[in-house]
């Protein structure tokens, strides 16, 4: 079955947002248990990525880690990483990379996140084609 797919389209046009949004998204995958692998473009990204969700809300606590090649030994920690996701961890895919995922027919649900910049919405625009060549219909939501 093909993965769900969801663009969330941010009124704002920091990276900052972005990384807040998807720290609210994992947050909520975490708590229904789902194994969930955050997607970066880079190592200092997936490293902003890794503060946010230690800071992003005063009584939150999701385990996460910056995936290199080790799985964590917590069931549904939420890993963050630059390459494909590690087989056990393609259930969410929240991506903030401008690519589009590898082999994301393998995951079940994945929440791309764009902001306002235009940058960011081509990439955007781009990877939406990319899904619906696979037969996949994306859902859009405006926050």
């Amino acid at each position: 079955m093909p993965p769900k797919v969801n663009f969330y389209i941010l009124s704002s046009q920091s990276e900052q947002g972005r990384q807040l949004f998807a720290c609210k998204l994992a947050e909520k995958a975490f708590r229904l248990g789902f194994k969930t692998y955050i997607l970066t473009d880079n190592l200092i990204q997936a490293q902003q990525m890794d503060k946010q969700l230690w800071t992003f809300r005063a009584n939150s606590f999701v385990a996460h880690e910056i995936y290199q090649n080790d799985l964590p030994s917590i069931a549904n920690t939420v890993i963050i990483g630059t390459q494909q996701a590690p087989a056990p961890w393609q259930h969410t895919l929240i991506n903030l990379s401008t690519k589009c995922p590898e082999n994301f027919m393998l995951s079940e649900q994945i929440l791309e996140l764009l902001d306002n910049d235009e940058t960011q919405k081509q990439a955007g625009r781009l990877r939406y084609r990319q899904y619906q060549q696979q037969g996949i219909t994306p859902n859009t939501h405006t926050m």
